[in-house]
């Protein structure tokens, strides 16, 4: 029974010692650099950080994910529409500061825990309950903004139609 457990330990010691090995760098006479697990005359050990992994859920909790925002959206369908009051579609403004308030409302009034959330051109600008957002600093030219009723969980349960408008703003050339 004494061999058997040296025997034992001693695997289990080498295979502890495989899991943990080092690396080793090292720099030749002309500046190369070359990493290797084994030790060379000149290396230096050097600490290598455990490497970050992602793991993806299974596709069938995805596609319960995707049956539940489904569901969410069914339920948020109570909303017949939500739209901008200001700016109005293809409108164009001037804005020194390239200040944009953008005034929205559905119909019905939002829900509790519902907040309208506004995007411009593709990007989550802001959200409000109040119906107002107010944003500095955009570009001039023309842009493309969308408003959506989002529910507490911040899935989109009602998304209006999109509009277009154009910010003039003064420039150093004219």
């Amino acid at each position: 029974m004494k061999p058997r457990t040296g025997l034992l330990t001693a695997a289990l010691i080498l295979a502890t010692s495989s899991v943990s090995a080092e690396v080793y760098r090292n720099v030749d006479a002309y500046g190369n650099v070359t990493y290797s697990d084994e030790p060379t005359e000149g290396a230096e050990a050097i600490d290598v950080k455990p490497v970050t992994t992602v793991t993806l859920p299974k596709p069938q909790n995805v596609r319960e994910t995707d049956k539940l925002r489904e569901e969410v959206k069914r339920e948020g369908s109570v909303y017949e529409s939500v739209s901008f009051i200001y700016p109005q579609n293809n409108q164009a403004f001037h804005s020194g500061g390239g200040e944009v308030r953008f005034e929205v409302s559905s119909s019905p009034a939002l829900q509790s825990g519902h907040k309208y959330e506004v995007t411009l051109d593709g990007q989550p600008i802001g959200q409000s309950t109040s119906g107002t957002v107010a944003v500095s600093n955009v570009n001039r030219g023309t842009h493309d903004a969308r408003v959506h009723i989002v529910d507490e969980n911040g899935v989109q349960v009602k998304t209006g139609s999109a509009i277009s408008f154009t910010v003039h703003r003064p420039s150093v050339a004219n």
